[in-house]
């Protein structure tokens, strides 16, 4: 069992940053990626980004490239989510999840954390 649990979020003005972490523990060996998903107020949950374990390959959505950055601390189980020039659009609940060698439709995920920007 893995247990997730983010930090990091907050308010900021349009054109601000933020840095997301989530902290994974338990049993991680079987761990294939890490990344993110957002959900914003009456949207579905989309995509943001997503760092594979082995190799560091990342992925991102089209709404964050040039703007976002995923990392990993392999030490620490813990991924990072540098965001930068925030826009109000970026508003949303931000959750860590970790996808499992074990099952491509089976993934551990994070409690949450509010991301607001202003205008």
């Amino acid at each position: 069992q893995v247990q997730l649990v983010e930090s990091g979020g907050g308010s900021v003005q349009a054109g601000g940053s933020l840095r997301l972490s989530c902290a994974a523990s338990g049993r991680t060996a079987g761990t294939v990626a890490m990344g993110w998903f957002r959900q914003a107020p009456g949207q579905e949950r989309e995509f943001v980004a997503s760092i594979r374990w082995s190799g560091g390959t990342t992925y991102y959505a089209d709404s964050v490239k040039g703007r976002f950055a995923i990392s990993r601390n392999i030490v620490r189980n813990t991924i990072y989510l540098e965001m930068n020039n925030l826009e109000p659009e970026d508003t949303a609940v931000f959750y860590c999840y970790a996808q499992m060698l074990s099952s491509d439709s089976f993934k551990y995920w994070g409690q949450g954390t509010q991301v607001t920007v202003s205008s």
